[in-house]
């Protein structure tokens, strides 16, 4: 069993894959080649965004949105602790300032009613991390980003095909970003990622940074960086596409069993999700204790498992002396209890059961 299969979802798919890279190979243009602009479009009637700008990974969607949104040593993005490092890692590389707000115990995404408070005269953004595939309050953090003239940037990494509200996740805020990751609900085979945005002059800036600041060949414009996404990679995501809608109805069902099965299980909690809203369920995450012992019991029954993520990003040794004396009780008591179990669309019920059946046998 493996934790998210790839290899039966490409044997799905076999045929497009191969047929899409072969016709890379074939006009030979490896990069901004035609699938790029293709992958864009799709990706604009997909979400109804305005703009989408395919770039090199998830992490450079992040860096060239704060870079386009003009980021300056000093200023301050509020954002989450519990997620991956790319989201403060970003920040911190142009100069700026993280800033904490703690997480929603039940969901793991940002709180927002516990960011009006961190707002300071230097705060210039708010980035949200949609969670195991899961938007945060993204209606209330753009309410509070009006009142204070901020830029949000949904970090949508793990949630491209969720929706909010009757919106698609990296259409709900300024800027969103997303991430392809072979991993990802969406993935490509290597490193991938999208910026989408309904602001012109954004979207603008966005493309021009994404080649090192061009606005035409040897024209030079702003600072910027290679962050363009392989024309391969772009042939992959074109392909996964075509059965990208049953992939996720079908997490959904196979999300929807699990919650039935291990509803009736005593020492697992389950992470809700908003009546307003749904996962694109990047992983299937539950709250357990014992973890460590947990996870050898599963491991010897060979259950994959993960851990998104054992430490909050103000306890990482990079980023701890930015953060002395923070405490952040919800972040904390998640990184000690967050169990991911195998979740992609081809997990079959079998398979399921047996992780239901092994998670079971290791509760104490």
């Amino acid at each position: 069993m493996e934790f998210v299969d790839l290899k039966t979802q490409y044997r799905a798919l076999k045929s497009q894959i191969d047929e899409r890279i072969q016709r890379v190979l074939d006009h030979g243009q490896y990069i901004m080649g035609p699938e790029v602009a293709e992958l864009e479009a799709k990706l604009i009637a997909f979400t109804g965004a305005k703009h989408c700008i395919t770039v090199a990974s998830g992490t450079e969607a992040l860096l060239i949105s704060l870079m386009a949104m003009g980021l300056k040593p000093g200023d301050e993005v509020i954002t989450t602790p519990f997620t991956f490092a790319a989201t403060t890692e970003m920040i911190v590389l142009l100069g700026g300032k993280p800033v904490f707000a703690d997480i929603e115990a039940d969901t793991c995404n940002i709180d927002a009613t516990l960011i009006e408070e961190k707002i300071t005269k230097r705060t210039r953004a708010i980035m949200p991390v949609s969670l195991y595939g899961q938007c945060a309050d993204m209606d209330e953090i753009n309410a509070i980003a009006a009142r204070y003239h901020l830029v949000v940037i949904e970090d949508a990494a793990q949630s491209f095909g969720a929706t909010y509200r009757g919106n698609k996740s990296c259409n709900l805020s300024t800027l969103g970003c997303t991430s392809f990751f072979p991993s990802k609900p969406l993935g490509c085979y290597g490193d991938g990622g999208a910026i989408f945005t309904s602001d012109d002059a954004l979207a603008q800036a966005c493309r021009e940074i994404r080649v090192h600041g061009q606005s035409a060949r040897y024209t030079h414009v702003r600072v910027g960086v290679g962050g363009r996404m392989d024309t391969l990679q772009c042939a992959v995501v074109l392909a996964k596409l075509e059965r990208f809608e049953w992939e996720i109805k079908q997490r959904r069902r196979l999300s929807e069993r699990y919650r039935e099965l291990l509803n009736a299980l005593t020492g697992v909690q389950l992470l809700a999700v908003r009546k307003d809203r749904d996962s694109a369920w990047a992983q299937y995450t539950v709250l357990v204790e014992r973890r460590t012992s947990i996870r050898a019991a599963l491991q010897a029954q060979y259950i994959p498992t993960a851990v998104h993520y054992p430490k909050p990003l103000h306890q990482q040794p990079a980023y701890a002396g930015l953060f002395r004396d923070c405490k952040l009780a919800a972040s904390e008591q998640a990184a000690e209890r967050v169990l991911g179990l195998p979740m992609s669309a081809d997990l079959s019920y079998s398979q399921q059961d047996r992780v239901v059946s092994a998670l079971r046998g290791a509760l104490p």
